[in-house]
C-alpha cells in the first residue's frame, strides 16, 4: 500500500483591524478554507506587532486605519523588518499616498476590501510564499504613477509644507510667509495633488516619508 503524500500545513493568519465586526466577518470567511488558519486577532497596530512576534504567522492581514496608536503602515514596517512575516494590506483606501507608504514599509501585497473572497484567498496564499499581489485598481494606479511621475514641489510649496508640519493654519501660514490666505489655499491644493493626498495630515505624513521636510 503506497503512502499518502504529506499534507501541506495551512497558511497561518493574524488579523489586524480595529473593527470587531470586520474581524468577525473575516474570521468566518477564512474559516471556510481548509488550508487557511487564523491564529490570532489584533485590534491595534501595537497589538499586531506584539502578536506577530509571538505567533510568527505566515501572513498578517493588515488594515491601514487603526484608530489611536500607530497606523497600519507603521505596524507593517515593524512587522516586516526582519523578513520572516509577510504583511498583506487589506483596506478600503486606495490613494497613491496610502499605496506608496504601505509598499515602502514592506507590505507584500495590497488588497481592497471590495475584492471577491476568491481573490482574497488567492492573495493570502501568494503572500505566504512571498509573492506580490495587488488589487487591479491598485496595480493600475501604481503603473500610472510610474509612467507619469508627479512633478516636484516648488520652493514656495516646500515653505508652506514646512509651516504646515508645525501645525499652523492657513491664516498663520499666510502671515509667516507674507502672502494671502487665498494664495496659501492655492498652493495647498497643488501640494495635495503632487503628493497624492487630500488632507493636511496626509501631506505632512507623505512629506516626512519622502524626506521633503528639513
Amino acid at each position: 500500500m503506497t503512502g499518502q503524500a504529506p499534507q501541506t500545513p495551512p497558511v497561518r493568519i493574524l488579523l489586524c483591524d480595529d473593527h470587531v465586526v470586520v474581524r468577525a466577518g473575516l474570521l468566518a470567511l477564512l474559516g471556510s478554507e481548509p488550508d487557511i488558519e487564523v491564529v490570532g486577532e489584533a485590534g491595534s497596530g501595537e497589538e499586531a506587532v506584539v502578536l506577530a512576534a509571538r505567533l510568527t504567522p505566515d501572513v498578517v492581514l493588515m488594515d491601514l486605519q487603526l484608530g489611536e496608536g500607530i497606523d497600519g503602515v507603521e505596524a507593517t514596517r515593524r512587522i516586516a523588518a526582519d523578513g520572516t512575516v509577510h504583511v498583506l494590506v487589506l483596506t478600503t483606501y486606495d490613494t497613491d499616498a496610502d499605496i506608496t507608504r504601505a509598499i515602502e514599509a514592506g507590505a507584500t501585497g495590497y488588497l481592497l476590501k471590495a475584492e471577491r473572497p476568491e481573490e482574497l484567498f488567492a492573495a493570502i496564499r501568494s503572500a505566504a510564499q512571498g509573492r506580490t499581489t495587488l488589487s487591479a485598481p491598485v496595480a493600475s494606479r501604481v503603473m500610472a504613477r510610474m509612467r507619469s511621475p508627479r512633478p516636484g514641489l516648488t520652493d514656495r510649496e516646500r515653505d508652506i509644507l514646512a509651516q504646515l508640519s508645525q501645525g499652523l493654519g492657513n491664516r498663520d501660514i499666510a502671515r509667516a510667509l507674507f502672502i494671502s490666505e487665498a494664495t496659501v489655499k492655492t498652493h495647498l491644493g497643488r501640494i495635495y495633488d503632487k503628493l497624492g493626498v487630500d488632507t493636511r495630515a496626509g501631506a505632512v505624513s507623505v512629506a516626512k516619508e519622502q524626506r521633503l521636510l528639513p
